[in-house]
């Protein structure tokens, strides 16, 4: 019981359900989050840390850089849940927004100071009408 109540409080916080769905499908550092989010790099990764400790993400440590993404067995849940609740970013301007900005970010990606990860690839989104488009 104490993971499903761990998974439920990580995205019960409307800035850690956005982080999620930035990283459902797509790889992502913290900065990079930071910078598609606006907001500061210590906040992301506080926010990161409960959505990582409640066992969603993978993650991938390249040099000094961690990137992360939803764990493949919690993509129908979290899913479900946006469909449940109807929240996509074609139905929530704000991750409407977040999914504009993490286009932008990842066609500057090749420029960045961040290596890419080497074993955690882009994943498709999660078929059916249950799915939430993610960011990427």
């Amino acid at each position: 019981m104490k993971n499903l109540v761990a998974a439920a409080h990580a995205i019960a916080d409307e800035t850690r359900w956005r982080v999620v769905q930035l990283v459902l499908n797509e790889p992502l550092c913290v900065c990079e989050i930071a910078d598609i989010l606006d907001m500061p790099q210590s906040s992301v990764s506080s926010h990161v840390q409960v959505i990582r400790k409640a066992g969603l993400l993978d993650s991938e440590k390249c040099e000094k850089w961690v990137y992360y993404r939803v764990k493949t067995s919690f993509r129908p849940w979290l899913a479900s849940m946006a469909a449940v609740f109807e929240v996509s970013p074609a139905t929530d301007s704000v991750l409407k927004t977040d999914a504009k900005r993490a286009l932008q970010r990842l066609s500057r990606r090749d420029m960045s100071c961040c290596p890419l990860p080497k074993n955690l690839s882009k994943l498709k989104p999660v078929a059916g009408k249950a799915a939430s488009k993610s960011a990427c």
